[in-house]
């Protein structure tokens, strides 16, 4: 499996806080069937984004992890107007292993219409945004019909593995569910940010998409949209057509 999302750099944001610890994720990926995974320290108001650290910090830990794992770097980059000036004149700063493809977390309370013109800015400089985890979005989780908006615009979305399994609670289990059968997702990631409670485990994830949804979905969530992300190559941002009108009265329904 290959993992697009990680917190697994140490002391630059709320992930891994030591070196033992970050190498101690990286463990845990690989015996969990991982074995490609892309460190994305965040960019936002809490924790700056500073390219030498970070790029120096992931050398490090690259260099100690490469007999059991491949790392790639990345960004878990936050929608707001600095973020978004500065990604279209330096894209290659936040974006996977130098590819299109960046990883952009909502704000909390969002405006649809205002994240849909960060959102095309974005795209209008030849990026590919990947939405993460809405479903955890406590904004979002009640105006989810954007999102058929954002991927018709080309927007593609990664949901977090855990929400499957109910570890962000009922309602984001849920929606991780409808989005699903509305085929609305593109990546499932783990977000990982230690090594007891937001584990870098794909597996769980993997089984559960396997069994309820086909293993052939579960392969392109995991395994090969992931690859063709880091490689640089396609990946559809297509809304299925049955998926076109008001999704399933999603902004209606608050419960699991």
């Amino acid at each position: 499996m290959i993992d697009i999302h990680s917190h697994v750099l140490p002391g630059l944001d709320d992930g891994a806080h030591s070196i033992d610890e970050s190498l101690e994720m990286l463990r845990l990926a690989a015996a969990s069937g991982t074995t490609d995974i892309v460190a994305t320290p965040h960019a936002n108001a809490e924790f700056s984004f500073d390219h030498a650290r970070v790029k120096q910090s992931f050398s490090e830990i690259a260099g100690q992890s490469r007999s059991f794992i491949s790392l790639h770097l990345g960004c878990d980059f936050h929608l707001s107007y600095e973020n978004v000036s500065d990604a279209v004149n330096n894209a290659a700063k936040y974006t996977i292993n130098n590819t299109r493809y960046l990883l952009v977390e909502l704000p909390d309370l969002i405006t649809p219409s205002t994240v849909r013109q960060g959102l095309r800015q974005l795209i209008s400089a030849d990026l590919k945004p990947v939405i993460t985890h809405p479903e955890r979005n406590p904004s979002l989780q009640c105006k989810l019909d954007e999102l058929t908006h954002w991927i018709t615009d080309g927007c593609l979305v990664q949901v977090t593995g855990q929400s499957f399994l109910g570890r962000f609670g009922p309602i984001a289990k849920n929606i991780a569910d409808r989005l699903m059968a509305a085929g609305l997702i593109h990546f499932v990631a783990s977000d990982a940010h230690d090594c007891v409670d937001r584990i870098p485990d794909l597996s769980g994830a993997y089984k559960y998409i396997s069994s309820r949804y086909g293993a052939e979905r579960a392969d392109s969530l995991c395994i090969y949209n992931p690859a063709c992300a880091i490689a640089g190559e396609s990946v559809s941002s297509k809304v299925p057509k049955e998926t076109r009108q008001p999704f399933f009265g999603f902004g209606k329904s608050r419960t699991a």
